[in-house]
């Protein structure tokens, strides 16, 4: 079982949606803990995990050694992967 870490960056994007998206996003977070790698898709350019939840995505760096998920940043698709 991994350990969730959120950044400070990524609590401020999930504290700005809605209530809904907020419960669908820390749901499918919940899921990835037992399983991670069945829900994350590796980013190309960075290092990094994107996790999808409909038209929003998680940035996830994961530390496989420590089992540890840290979640860097939340958002719409279409501004997630802006630098």
């Amino acid at each position: 079982m991994y350990e969730l870490i959120f950044e400070k960056r990524a609590l401020h994007d999930l504290n700005k949606l809605e209530e809904n998206t907020k419960r669908r996003i820390w749901d499918k977070l919940q899921q990835c803990k037992e399983d991670p790698f069945r829900f994350l898709k590796p980013l190309i350019e960075v290092n990094g995990f994107s996790l999808r939840i409909g038209d929003y995505r998680v940035i996830i760096d994961v530390q496989q050694k420590l089992k540890i998920l840290n979640v860097l940043k939340i958002g719409h698709r279409k501004n997630i992967y802006e630098r």
